[in-house]
Order: C-alpha cells, then structure tokens, then sequence
C-alpha cells in the first residue's frame, strides 16, 4: 500500500536530535574504554566485557537504527514495521544473552541497579519496540509514541550504563576488592 503522506515526517526532529546523540554517545564510549584500558583498572574479562559494556554500544547502535528508520523516505509502513519488529524481537534475545553473561563472570556481582538498567529496563524497551510493530497499522499514532519513548529510554540506559561503567573504572583500581 502506497501511502501519499506517511506519519513519520512529523517525527523527523526528534529522530535527528536523538540520532545523532546515540551517535556521538557511541563515539565517545570507544574513547572512554580505549582510556580506561591504558589506566590501571580492573582487568575485565571478554565475558565481563559482553555482560557489561558491549550492551551499552548496541542500545546506542540500535536508538540510531530506529531513527534511521524513521528518518528514510519510505513509501509505505512495511519496511518500518518489520524493522521495529526485527530490532525488538532482536534485541530481547540480546538481553537475554547478556543476562547468560552477566551471571557466568566473575570479576563484578551485579546489584539490583545493575538488574534493573542492565536487564529489565532494556528488555522493556526492546518489547515495546514489538509492540510498536505489531500495532503500527492499526493504532500509527500510538506506535509512533511507543517507538519514541522505547528510543528514549535505550538512550538514557546507554548513558547511565555507560557512566555507571566509567564510575566503576575509576573507583577500582587493580587490585582493590571489587
């Protein structure tokens, strides 16, 4: 179905603004852990790495995939509809990796802080990303609003992660009881 008007433009400031800072929020987090690798840190393990500060790039990674979703001159909702789909279903599985991760390591025992941010507020929003998918025909104006806070929320898990990540790096040094 070819639609002349497709709701997404109304959307496109929002998309730029929040596009572009999970850009430069990915950009800058390389910066912080290349930093942090050179300083006398903790040494983390792969497995820490991929429980910890990995998630945070692809919640980054994927609030710049939704924007540039809805930022691309589509002509129907299809292609939109299946990519809020793939991201969610996608990046629930992903949560549930890192979970399997988080709980194998063992140089950091995860707090209910780190439950809530590292584990359920992102399959949250992964599983509002679905539903956006799943209703976007029927109720468009809902989707739209669904899609923008799950993007939201992936932002603001992906700064606190990532800050969260810096304060722990900072505060212990090799050697000091984690």
């Amino acid at each position: 179905m070819v639609e002349s008007a497709l709701p997404f433009s109304s959307w496109e400031s929002y998309y730029v603004i929040i596009g572009s800072s999970a850009a430069a929020l990915t950009g800058l987090n390389f910066v912080v852990i290349a930093l942090g690798a050179e300083s006398r840190t903790t040494t983390p393990t792969p497995v820490t790495v991929g429980a910890f500060a990995t998630p945070t790039i692809v919640h980054f990674c994927s609030v710049l995939l939704v924007s540039a979703l809805l930022s691309a001159p589509w002509h129907s909702t299809r292609p939109v509809d299946f990519g809020f789909g793939a991201c969610g279903i996608a990046g629930m599985l992903y949560v549930l990796l890192v979970i399997r991760r988080a709980l194998r390591q063992s140089v950091y025992h995860p707090v209910l802080e780190d439950v809530i941010w590292h584990w359920v507020l992102p399959f949250l929003a992964y599983a509002a990303l679905l539903l956006a998918a799943i209703i976007l025909n029927s109720t468009t104006e809902t989707a739209l609003f669904i899609v923008a806070g799950a993007n939201l929320l992936l932002l603001f898990i992906g700064i606190h992660n990532a800050w969260d990540t810096v304060v722990w790096m900072a505060t212990n040094r090799q050697g000091d009881a984690t």
